[in-house]
């Protein structure tokens, strides 16, 4: 099993907590209004935005249906 790259997951985690922080700011929603929309915590939220979480499938599907995206969109490379 290869060892575990904690750098390359650490840029992982804040990409993805990029998009979803460009998304819900793209829909004119605060972190609180995202949270109470996909069923999280507000704290969970903004924790996610800034790449602390290890987000599960469960909540990935929550943000999508929250953001009114596929899930595939919140792992989209966003244009420069």
């Amino acid at each position: 099993m290869p060892d575990r790259d904690d750098n390359k997951l650490r840029v992982q985690h804040l990409s993805f907590g990029h998009r979803v922080r460009g998304l819900r700011q793209a829909r004119g929603l605060s972190q609180e209004q995202l949270a109470e929309i996909a069923g999280l915590h507000r704290t969970y939220v903004s924790s996610l935005e800034r790449g602390q979480r290890n987000v599960g499938l469960d909540n990935i599907l929550a943000l999508a249906a929250a953001l009114e995206v596929t899930p595939a969109e919140l792992f989209a490379e966003q244009a420069p």
